[in-house]
């Protein structure tokens, strides 16, 4: 690990960014150019004092998750963000599967829309970034552990736990969801049979879930596209939102964005949740984001 490098780097790259680059408020004038190094930390979801260590060239090694993390706040190319690897002593991520690795590009569009309900997810399912919407929605998907942020397992493992957590959807529209799921998951798994994520993901699903099992017999293929979903939301209630599907076909990503139909209810309700943001509402279990095809 070559700690003075990895220091320098951080610092270079933490100070050609501005606040409003990514998202976040410039406030009171600032004395040096760049972001705060407790702004960085904020969001890559690490401590202050952890990424201060590493910029003072004094801190730990740094886990695969959390340089993928550091990579995607401070907004690194595909190049740089390797090269973030390499500092630490870590082969970067190949391409031979999906990339968690999201462009800087797309999250500045994520970034900018504050009033929306948007995120980033790969094809199968795993979400990769949200914003502040997205997890009023249906909960903070980004802040579980690593393993867990696949909206496919969570469909089909949490509902009907202990949790007391409820559902987002409609009850009569929960097969629906299922199927497609199960649907799109297929031709994922058809068109990189090499990718051990989706690959696992399937495998996992088969052995723990009779539902899943079912329906992946039935061998029923749908590719996720735009589409109109209705979400139930303990706060403001039910709002019927069009889902727009936007492809980063590089990465098999998707950008994920939902918007209510301008003078309808679902737009005022839509409106409140953004007034009300995350607090005091009660915990989501972020089942699904996906578009139905």
């Amino acid at each position: 690990m070559h700690r003075s490098e990895l220091a320098d780097f951080l610092r270079r790259c933490r100070a050609r960014l501005g606040p409003a680059e990514v998202g976040l408020t410039p406030g009171p004038r600032r004395r040096t150019p760049g972001l705060r190094r407790e702004e960085v930390a904020q969001l890559a979801g690490m401590s202050p004092d952890y990424y201060t260590r590493l910029e003072q060239a004094r801190g730990p090694r740094p886990s695969r998750q959390m340089l993928t993390a550091l990579a995607r706040a401070l907004r690194l190319t595909d190049d740089e963000r390797d090269h973030l690897f390499h500092l630490v002593g870590e082969e970067p991520p190949r391409d031979r599967s999906t990339s968690g690795h999201v462009r800087p590009g797309l999250l500045r569009v994520l970034d900018r829309l504050f009033d929306t309900p948007a995120q980033v997810i790969t094809d199968w399912g795993e979400v990769l970034a949200q914003n502040a919407m997205a997890a009023a929605l249906v909960g903070d998907i980004t802040a579980r552990p690593p393993g867990d942020r696949n909206i496919v397992r969570s469909f089909f493992t949490r509902r009907g736990d202990d949790s007391g957590t409820p559902g987002i959807f409609p009850s009569e529209e929960i097969e629906e969801h299922a199927r497609l799921h199960v649907a799109n998951l297929r031709a994922v798994f058809a068109a990189r049979p090499d990718d051990p994520g989706p690959a696992a993901l399937v495998a996992e699903l088969l052995s723990v879930s009779a539902e899943f099992a079912a329906l992946w017999e039935a061998h029923e293929v749908a590719v996720r596209h735009s589409s109109v979903k209705r979400f139930v939301h303990p706060v403001v209630g039910v709002m019927e939102l069009d889902c727009e599907v936007l492809l980063s076909s590089e990465h098999a990503q998707r950008l994920i964005v939902h918007t209510a139909r301008p003078g309808s209810e679902s737009a005022e309700r839509l409106e409140l949740l953004r007034v009300l943001g995350l607090q005091d509402l009660a915990p989501r279990g972020g089942q699904d984001l996906a578009p139905r095809g």
